[in-house]
């Protein structure tokens, strides 16, 4: 998922400081909060409205997709130009820029003084694959990382929600300050875990569309599919998310206050 950087000097509360009663680790709370916020439902928590500013500020800002969507897009071009005309240094170039340009990200976090961890991670990601790439010498391997993060991540998701404990559902109950309590509510518990076999479901798709291309060695194709099937399914997906998540909330939290005022005093 992209990470929204948050400003320095803004203070998040803790999920633990907000959660009633809640027999989970603080360490833990805390954890599964920052995770919503990095995958982007921090404008479901706080009310703000859908707009196109929110939804690029939850994926990073236009940093952020730059840095998500470059270094795939110049292994691609690069490979694709220069196989026939280079066919026996064409691999090693495509895999050099991108490499290189993760670097060039990491300067410019630097000299403009934010956070460079994101760009770190993306460094320490596009090496991973070059290697493989080179050791293997078969370009297609370095979308090998990939495959095995939408793996991880979809598996994790569709076992949670199987077992009950959906992990969008802890995120954003955490996230929501009510830590696991909504467990206990039918209608959000249900909710939530429909959601969580949603993102489940992209993944899972990902991989089902671009597992042939990867197997039939067709690298410029898993290339293209892989860019269009990142960004452009991720954030409608999320936009969802925050619909589905406010209205769960906003319906549920006016059933209560309207119990409350039909309770007898």
């Amino acid at each position: 998922m992209t990470d929204a950087p948050l400003p320095d000097e803004a203070r998040e509360p803790d999920a633990s400081e907000n959660a009633p009663d809640s027999p989970v680790p603080a360490a833990f709370a805390d954890g599964m909060a920052a995770a919503a916020r990095r995958a982007g439902f921090t404008p479901a928590a706080e009310g703000d409205p859908i707009s196109g500013r929110a939804l690029l500020a939850a994926m990073g800002g236009i940093r952020g997709l730059v840095e998500a969507l470059l270094p795939g897009l110049v292994f691609l071009i690069t490979y694709t130009f220069t196989r026939q005309l280079f066919p026996e240094q064409s691999l090693v170039l495509s895999l050099v820029v991108p490499v290189l340009i993760g670097v060039v990200f990491i300067v410019l976090r630097r000299i403009s003084r934010q956070t460079v961890t994101p760009a770190v991670g993306g460094l320490v990601a596009l090496i991973v694959s070059a290697v493989l790439a080179l050791f293997t010498g078969r370009a297609e391997d370095f979308f090998l990382p990939g495959f095995w993060t939408n793996g991880l991540y979809g598996g994790a998701l569709f076992i949670s929600a199987v077992v009950g404990w959906p992990l969008i559902g802890l995120a954003v109950g955490f996230l929501m300050g009510e830590g696991i309590a909504w467990r206990s509510n039918r209608s959000r518990r249900r909710v939530l875990t429909i959601l969580t076999l949603c993102w489940a479901g992209l993944f899972a798709l990902r991989l089902a569309v671009q597992l042939p291309l990867y197997y039939s060695g067709n690298v410029e194709w898993l290339g293209a599919v892989k860019l269009l099937m990142g960004i452009p399914l991720y954030a409608p997906l999320l936009v969802i998310s925050w619909l589905v998540v406010r209205a769960v909330y906003r319906v549920d939290d006016r059933e209560t206050d309207d119990a409350a005022g039909r309770r007898p005093e």
